[in-house]
């Protein structure tokens, strides 16, 4: 597959939580451009992937600065930097959700990113560009029942977001933020296999219970490569007066201009 010439080739880029899902689609979107891919995450990535791989646990604030020490020893920064690591606690009623469980999202979906921002992107701000591409949720803007501590995580990873990208702004940096929607991912579909089996019927028959639920204006759940390639064109230099805003992938789902 070739793409055209979209100042990709060449370019460092890191992609947290890389070896699966939206991260694994974005790293091969990424290499296949011809950039110089990194990943990172606790589980390892497969093994056609062609992207340097470098073990890290971003839920501790010793395990994102190990990352950032590593990426700066192998390859001396990044121009790219894909903050996709994330997670959501088991679903719990809000008021009787444990502070262990708000803790361990607010680490997972803001501090990761927050952290590993402090290692790398004062780099870019040395050199005079970068890119920074956090990967936040449409759950920021469409809250689902027992999912608060998750929402409200990813919402604050927005707000920072807008915040980092007015700062660093003028040193040539830019900050975006992607908000993908109802995504079949390699997890997603393992879950969406337990929720048919505990159903009795085909996981089709579930894939469609949820777009209908979330009232999907296109029908169907989205593909990782459809997150991916929004990333890519915010990491590009078409995309090169975009900073400080939230780029929705979902379908349609989220009801607002």
């Amino acid at each position: 597959m070739t793409f055209s010439d979209d100042g990709l080739s060449g370019l460092r880029v890191l992609v947290t939580g890389g070896s699966r899902g939206l991260g694994e689609a974005t790293a091969r979107r990424f290499a296949a451009a011809g950039a110089t891919v990194l990943t990172a995450s606790r589980s390892t990535p497969p093994a056609d992937l062609r992207a340097t791989f470098i073990p890290a646990d971003l839920a501790t604030e010793e395990g994102v600065a190990q990352l950032g020490r590593r990426v700066l020893d192998s390859v001396g920064g990044v121009d790219v930097l894909v903050s996709n690591a994330g997670a959501a606690s088991a679903p719990a009623p809000t008021l009787q959700r444990s502070d262990g469980s708000w803790h361990a999202d607010l680490a997972m979906n803001l501090l990761s990113a927050v952290r590993l921002d402090r290692a790398l992107v004062p780099g870019m701000v040395e050199r005079g560009s970068g890119v920074v591409v956090h990967v936040s949720s449409i759950a920021s803007r469409l809250p689902q029942r027992a999912e608060a501590s998750y929402a409200a995580a990813k919402a604050a990873l927005n707000a920072y977001s807008r915040e980092l990208a007015t700062e660093v702004g003028e040193h040539g940096v830019r900050v975006v933020c992607v908000l993908p929607g109802f995504v079949v991912t390699q997890g997603a579909a393992e879950h969406l296999q337990q929720m048919a089996d505990q159903q009795g019927i085909a996981v089709e028959q579930v894939k469609q219970q949820i777009v209908d639920r979330l009232n999907v204006p296109m029908g169907r759940p989205g593909d990782p490569e459809d997150v991916a390639e929004m990333i890519a064109f915010l990491a590009s230099r078409r995309a090169k007066w975009l900073t400080g805003a939230e780029f929705r992938v979902d379908g349609g789902i989220i009801p607002v201009v």
